[in-house]
């Protein structure tokens, strides 16, 4: 073996969260090396050109939870980040009638109003109680859960951090109990009448997460959807030059703070003496010592496989292997020669040619059957979906003529009965062409270039757990003080010296960052405390 340089901190991984971390504690002084094993940085944000000439996101295809903290602090727009706002989102129904969703409330309850004048005066009340509970979680987010441990002074100081942010009255403490226990259906039903607006709320439900609107536990989802900050319908945007723009812009200011990165250097293991570690050995063999790791790999990945399981404890282990990452999200990215056409969709009362922003729900029992197909080991005969077209907002992604665009749904289990072969994949993709084409008649004429990915590939590709968006599911005992593993949320683990900070832990997936910023906060914490 041999030795390279020693560095205060080794990051594994280059993922969002990953060069977030680095970015902070190269801010903190510290000399760092980002390992990433792919040529290039960003995990599931990059910007693929899938086609000649046509630049795809590939994975990760819109902007939704990223943070203005990690923004601001890190110059992300110095380094070319630039967020193209979305306002708006169309939904078609069955019947042939449409609603557009927009960010501001007033434009929205017209909408509704031509479904249900109940349910448009109730809409403005319904939407502030849900973003004040989003409110309380958005000071969460910043917070390093606490260890629930014998106190010590870091988990007391967690715990009084803890009480500081709950800042929710007594009536907000029974909304925040009703939408973490909750089905999203049942938490709909509270509010309205309207089975098109229930739809649309309840659409939530199975992103990232394999689940149907009326299992229990959605309407948290929903609330996650809500935790970016971004000026658009749900706090959604795109981005110029696609997702890679946001990963360069953070390898950017990662470098411009004293990080290396490292492409192509994929790690074996994490080397550990008497209970700490030393270091990182590549599959090259090349030994790079250091007293801190940070792994932004998902937990699975970190521990299972990268880690020697005789240095960690049974009921650790035990955690980590029964953490499910079960997914049924697919992804189609495709090139058409014109835009799609809606029956629904009115231009001149929308105010826009076309909308970039639109969801395949027609109904609550539409997405609850699509859920009963997957549940039983099929994918969804009949899926649910969203369909954006980025290059409208930016006509930098492909040639005059050509349209991007991106398809994210459900439901198409990991475990499928019999297998993904590619026979199969073209089946779900047929569903989805026929889903789609009772919108749009006629949009299969207009593909030029297509490809599909189930949770397999997604897996394999860009290694998420199981092809799950989230690293994990947002189950009520994955979340905050349970993620990944009870005593081990707060981004350390049973080795002393490495730490977590990818989507596995608080507060999940998502293009966000969070993760990264308090990962990075908990280690030169602990820096300052040993040396």
């Amino acid at each position: 073996m041999s030795l390279a340089t020693k560095y205060d901190a080794v990051v594994i991984g280059a993922g969002h969260n990953a060069l977030v971390c680095a970015a902070y504690l190269g801010r903190g002084g510290l000399k760092v090396l980002v390992l990433e094993q792919r040529d290039d940085v960003g995990g599931a944000a990059r910007t693929f050109e899938l086609w000649p000439g046509i630049k795809v996101s590939r994975y990760s295809y819109i902007v939704s939870l990223l943070q203005s903290k990690i923004i601001n602090d890190l110059e992300l727009r110095r380094h070319g980040y630039r967020l193209l706002p979305n306002d708006s989102l169309f939904t078609p129904f069955e019947n042939g009638s449409q609603l557009m969703w927009w960010n501001d409330v007033k434009r929205t309850v017209t909408e509704i109003g031509r479904f249900s004048a109940a349910d448009a005066k109730a809409y403005p009340a319904f939407d502030a109680k849900l973003n004040a509970v989003a409110n309380a979680f958005r000071r969460l987010l910043w917070l390093t859960p606490p260890t629930l441990s014998p106190l010590s002074l870091r988990s007391a100081s967690d715990l009084l951090a803890l009480a500081r942010e709950v800042r929710l009255s007594g009536e907000g403490i029974y909304d925040l109990i009703d939408i973490m226990t909750m089905s999203v259906k049942d938490y709909a039903d509270d509010w309205f009448e309207s089975d098109e607006i229930k739809a649309i709320l309840s659409y939530y439900s199975g992103i990232g997460h394999f689940a149907g609107p009326m299992s229990q536990g959605t309407a948290y989802v929903l609330l996650h959807h809500l935790m970016g900050e971004g000026a658009s319908a749900g706090g959604w945007g795109f981005v110029e030059g696609g997702m890679g723009s946001v990963s360069r812009a953070l390898a950017a200011a990662a470098r411009e703070r004293g990080v290396e990165i490292r492409a192509t250097a994929p790690v074996r293991r994490i080397l550990v003496e008497k209970g700490a570690t030393r270091g990182v050995e590549l599959l090259t063999g090349e030994v790079i010592e250091t007293r801190t790791v940070v792994s932004g790999a998902n937990a699975k990945t970190t521990f299972l496989d990268l880690t020697p399981p005789e240095e960690l404890p049974a009921d650790f282990l035990r955690h980590i292997r029964t953490y499910r990452t079960k997914s049924s999200t697919f992804r189609v990215n495709l090139a058409l020669r014109d835009l799609p056409h809606y029956t629904a969709f009115d231009a001149s009362t929308s105010g826009m040619p076309h909308p970039p922003y639109m969801h395949v729900t027609p109904s609550v029992e539409y997405l609850e059957r699509a859920y009963d197909d997957a549940k039983y080991g099929a994918f969804s005969r009949r899926p649910y979906f969203t369909v954006v077209v980025p290059s409208l907002k930016d006509p930098t992604l492909a040639p005059e003529g050509l349209y991007v665009v991106n398809i994210f749904g459900g439901h198409a289990p990991y475990a499928l009965q019999g297998g993904w072969g590619t026979g199969r994949r073209e089946a779900l993709y047929e569903a989805v062409l026929n889903a789609w084409e009772a919108f749009a008649p006629g949009v299969r004429e207009l593909i030029v270039h297509y490809e599909i990915m189930v949770p397999p590939d997604l897996e394999s590709l860009v290694g998420l757990p199981g092809g799950n968006i989230f690293h994990g599911n947002l189950d009520l005992d994955q979340i905050f003080v349970q993620r990944p593993a009870p005593k081990y949320a707060d981004y350390r683990s049973p080795i002393r010296g490495v730490y977590q900070c990818g989507a596995s832990t608080h507060p999940g997936g998502g293009v966000m960052g969070v993760a990264g910023h308090n990962a990075a906060r908990e280690v030169l914490r602990d820096r300052r405390r040993f040396f």
